[in-house]
């Protein structure tokens, strides 16, 4: 009897208590689904090719609402971002940027840089290896090889299994290639000449894709052969100088650079489509393909990432031309400015307000025309290579008896014969130490370093921290020059870039949408830091030679 009382109790204390408890879950607030990741439709890669970070604040007033201005004000802006290396020209900055790393890492050394195994100068997207796609010149043999890390688009691929999209375009194939990574479903680049086509490589594809081969069937390129006239009132440009004037280039049949542009190769709807590239029509037409390629890839429309990589190269080529002071530069980034209004309005329009993420940023800076510093009595010059050459070979002679000790001169470095070093019975690290040490009482080389000095030592600031970054142990030379501020090797019209100054790592950093707080910062930020960041913001694997570091404040 004892025992069904006892039995009965204990039952009867679960039930109350199981009763208890069900009452106090129907209190207990719904737990949020924790959020790890940020999944937008589509992430956009936007890199304007020779942008310094001023051409924002120079020409904000000009600026409408729907571009810069949208992705400055709803977007974050990191105002003290710059290269952390150099060289800094287009195929390592459109490698560094999408890897997450430097040259020292990515292997992207220069656009085009001597080969010491081949003995010969190379191509940074060049691969005989395969056929051009859409032409029949050789425009085409490109591929990624000479890339040796993954790329975030390669990351983003690997993470969903490849379901993820990734295509890229440019008018430079460095532009696109580079970008694209490893396994990008397609990467599109721009011949000009009398063609004016989209093409490709067998890397990606064995065709041209319908779409692409309707474009090229279009009239949309020839429809931009016209005068080129500026947007607004030429007198409205007081944040640039005089139209007429002797820094700026010419194109063809001109006697003045001045507006409007309107030669008969421009007028031309047959024959030289390369000059496009040197006028802002050239960011028109990529804008034009890349909206084209978002509507017919399909690119954002569900819930797995894509990725559209897009470069602005004719900002480049028209700082290259006229300078960065000129009427013409200004006219480009208004005209560009419109071009962005228009593919934030497609990305809204196609994809959903909120559900895509955008980053703007640049592969280089550029330097004013030295001769135009000059004559405002600021330091600058330019660096005169065949006067270096001779007396440097004089040096040699004199020096080693021989100038076969050097094997040859590329992008700013020396490279040494190592079998004439070990003839001579010289150590490697002190004929570097000799030649550089000759090299620096130079006008208008400002600092050198060996090859030595930066595998001995880790810098971590100023000058030799950007040139360590930049300096691959396989690849890179054995002395290393840098010219002084304001100095350069190129013509006297027009803009370049290169060096590790200020003037050429300065550039712009903007992120937009799902994912983005609103606001700025002006701590240092460095170009590998985008690439880890776009991963944190994914949820993704960062690039496998990643050196940079998420940027926290971005992110929501």
């Amino acid at each position: 009897m004892k025992r069904i009382d006892l039995l009965s109790l204990l039952l009867t204390l679960l039930v109350a208590g199981t009763s208890v408890a069900q009452r106090k879950g129907k209190n207990l607030p719904t737990q949020k689904p924790v959020e790890i990741a940020q999944s937008p439709k589509l992430v956009v890669g936007i890199v304007v090719d020779q942008m310094r970070y001023d051409y924002l604040t120079r020409f904000w007033n000009h600026y409408g609402q729907g571009g810069f201005k949208r992705l400055v004000g709803d977007g974050f802006n990191c105002k003290d971002h710059h290269f952390n290396y150099a060289p800094t020209s287009t195929g390592p900055g459109h490698a560094s940027v999408y890897t997450g790393t430097t040259p020292a890492t990515h292997g992207i050394i220069g656009n085009d840089w001597y080969d010491k195994i081949q003995d010969k100068e190379v191509y940074c997207a060049g691969d005989d290896n395969y056929k051009s796609i859409g032409t029949f010149s050789d425009a085409g043999k490109m591929s990624p090889h000479r890339l040796i890390t993954t790329t975030i688009t390669d990351q983003l691929r690997l993470h969903t299994q490849k379901r993820g999209k990734v295509i890229a375009i440019a008018l430079k194939d460095r532009g696109a290639v580079l970008p694209g990574g490893h396994t990008a479903n397609a990467a599109y680049w721009f011949e000009g000449g009398d063609s004016g086509q989209w093409i490709s490589s067998s890397f990606y594809m064995q065709q041209l894709p319908k779409w692409v081969v309707d474009f090229n069937a279009s009239t949309k390129v020839e429809d931009y052969k016209k005068p080129w006239t500026t947007l607004k009132d030429i007198n409205l440009y007081l944040e640039s100088g005089p139209d007429n004037n002797r820094y700026e280039g010419v194109f063809e049949d001109e006697t003045t650079p001045t507006f409007p542009h309107s030669t008969p190769n421009l007028l031309s709807k047959t024959k030289d489509f390369e000059i496009l590239k040197y006028t802002p029509y050239g960011n028109s037409i990529t804008a034009d393909f890349a909206l084209e390629a978002l509507e017919k890839e399909d690119l954002g429309t569900d819930a797995i990432t894509d990725f559209l990589a897009i470069s602005f190269s004719s900002t480049d080529y028209i700082g290259h031309k006229f300078g960065v002071n000129s009427k013409e530069v200004q006219d480009a980034y208004l005209r560009l400015d419109l071009d962005l209004e228009r593919i934030l309005k497609t990305l809204d329009a196609k994809v959903g307000v909120g559900q895509y993420t955008v980053f703007l940023t640049a592969d280089h800076g550029a330097v004013h025309v030295p001769a135009y510093l000059k004559d405002q009595k600021i330091p600058a010059g330019y660096l005169d290579q065949e006067a270096v050459r001779t007396k440097f070979n004089e040096f040699l002679k004199y020096k080693y008896g021989t100038t076969d000790v050097v094997k040859r001169i590329s992008d700013f470095q020396i490279f040494l014969d190592r079998k004439v070093i070990h003839n001579l019975d010289m150590d490697l690290d002190d004929a570097q130490e000799e030649i550089a040490f000759e090299l620096l009482g130079y006008e208008g080389v400002n600092e050198v370093y060996t090859a030595y000095q930066l595998w001995k030592n880790e810098y971590t600031s100023g000058i030799p921290y950007l040139l360590q970054n930049g300096y691959n142990q396989k690849r890179s030379g054995d002395v290393l020059m840098v010219q002084a501020p304001g100095f350069a090797h190129y013509a006297s019209t027009g803009s370049t870039h290169g060096s590790p100054m200020i003037y050429d790592t300065h550039v712009p950093l903007l992120f937009y949408g799902k994912g983005i707080k609103k606001g700025s910062t002006a701590n240092r930020t460095e170009i590998p830091d985008i690439a880890p960041t776009v991963a944190t913001l994914l949820g993704i694997a960062f690039p496998n030679g990643t050196t940079g570091k998420p940027i926290a404040e971005v992110l929501e």
